[in-house]
């Protein structure tokens, strides 16, 4: 496995907000981030950004990763069009490689049934019941879920969302991790001398 390379899912409406802080510290980890669309066409996000796919769906494989980041989308909950990228969220659990999803995706991956044995979160509890899954006693009322290979997280926690991701990919840990959460969750100005002295303060 490519230990530092992460694939990030694009599609029309997708969630500018959900996964830059994920995206931006993998990255001075040291981890090249791949976007991957339903094909090479380019797609357009919900705040108007165009952004031109790295790969197509069809050609990511999870032995070549190291995480499958699914952001939200207005597309989600009103057609099928992202239904094949949930599909490739159960090739990645299923060879076990993590996955990280993220407002819209959650209901996307409760359709497809992965929610129905792990403990996760969204939006709302109400929000995925709609979907008609399985899964609703294992709902957590929390920022961001992390269970057996699987990030879940609502629309309003893009700071505790990539806490998640960076605990999970050890790019920070313990004290440094938790201070970095506080940092940008909490705006905690002590958070940022735990942060220099590892040699992460930015």
């Amino acid at each position: 496995m490519n230990r530092l390379t992460v694939h990030h899912a694009v599609y029309d409406t997708l969630a500018d907000w959900e996964t830059g802080h994920a995206t931006a510290h993998l990255a001075r980890a040291g981890y090249e981030i791949r976007t991957v669309g339903p094909t090479l066409e380019p797609v357009r996000s919900i705040g108007g950004l165009r952004i031109q796919p790295d790969l197509a769906l069809d050609d990511v494989h999870p032995e070549d990763s190291s995480l499958l980041i699914l952001p939200g989308a207005d597309l989600w909950d009103t057609s099928d069009d992202l239904a094949p990228f949930a599909r490739k969220a159960r090739a990645f659990l299923a060879a076990g490689v993590p996955v990280a999803a993220i407002c819209g995706a959650t209901a996307g991956l409760a359709r497809e049934g992965l929610l129905d044995d792990r403990d996760h979160t969204s939006a709302v509890s109400f929000y995925l019941a709609a979907t008609g899954y399985g899964g609703g006693e294992r709902y957590v009322d929390a920022d961001a879920v992390r269970d057996r290979g699987l990030i879940t997280a609502g629309p309003t926690e893009p700071v505790a969302f990539a806490r998640e991701i960076l605990g999970l990919l050890s790019v920070y840990e313990g004290e440094v991790l938790d201070a970095w959460y506080r940092l940008f969750h909490d705006s905690d100005v002590e958070a940022y001398a735990v942060l220099e002295k590892a040699g992460t303060g930015r």
